[in-house]
């Protein structure tokens, strides 16, 4: 198994630390006047989400997590489930509703996402950054209010409610940061 020593920590590095794979969220080199380089490490646990923070010293390795992203082809909901095809395998994978988390908001059905498999078993699935979505109720506006910054709820097709400018109306679509939520802007149709 392959590992890493601390010369090669940075951000977004996938290690395993007693079985279980992390990402490297930060990783911050400190020298301090006397002894030893450290390096402060913040991981977050792939499986259950929680964060861990240790510092290790110069010299100090991890060891590498056997994981792989692949791009699957968000299929359908199944119950609790959702299920995905790996696009070069043809392979399906379900991945439950904890684990998709918040994302279901983001995809809908033939939609590719980014997917990490950990010893051949998902363990986590990203949309894409930007998705274009068709609102599926919005409040009519109010004639006349035209101030840039005025705001209303709208639900998506998905099913997700979120904020967008006051002048978008339902059967339109529009354009979504799937990694703050926000709108983005009106998509063209």
């Amino acid at each position: 198994m392959a590992s890493y020593s601390t010369s090669e920590f940075k951000k977004g590095l996938k290690i395993q630390i007693d079985g279980d794979p992390y990402i490297m969220v930060e990783c911050n080199f400190v020298k301090p006047g006397k002894g030893n380089a450290l390096y402060k490490c913040k991981m977050k646990n792939l499986i259950r989400n929680t964060m861990l923070e240790r510092t290790y010293k110069g010299g100090d390795s991890l060891e590498a997590a056997d994981v792989t992203e692949i791009q699957a082809q968000y299929l359908y909901r199944q119950g609790e489930n959702f299920v995905f095809m790996d696009n070069a395998s043809y392979e399906q994978y379900e991945l439950s509703a904890a684990q998709v988390d918040e994302t279901w908001k983001w995809i809908k059905e033939g939609m590719i996402c980014s997917m990490v498999l950990f010893n051949n078993n998902p363990i986590t699935v990203t949309p894409p950054n930007h998705v274009v979505l068709k609102v599926e109720y919005a409040e009519p506006a109010v004639r006349g209010n035209t101030a840039t910054n005025l705001t209303k709820p709208v639900k998506l097709e998905t099913g997700a409610e979120i904020l967008v400018p006051a002048f978008v109306e339902s059967g339109q679509s529009i354009k979504i940061d799937t990694r703050t939520g926000e709108y983005l802007e009106r998509a063209k149709e």
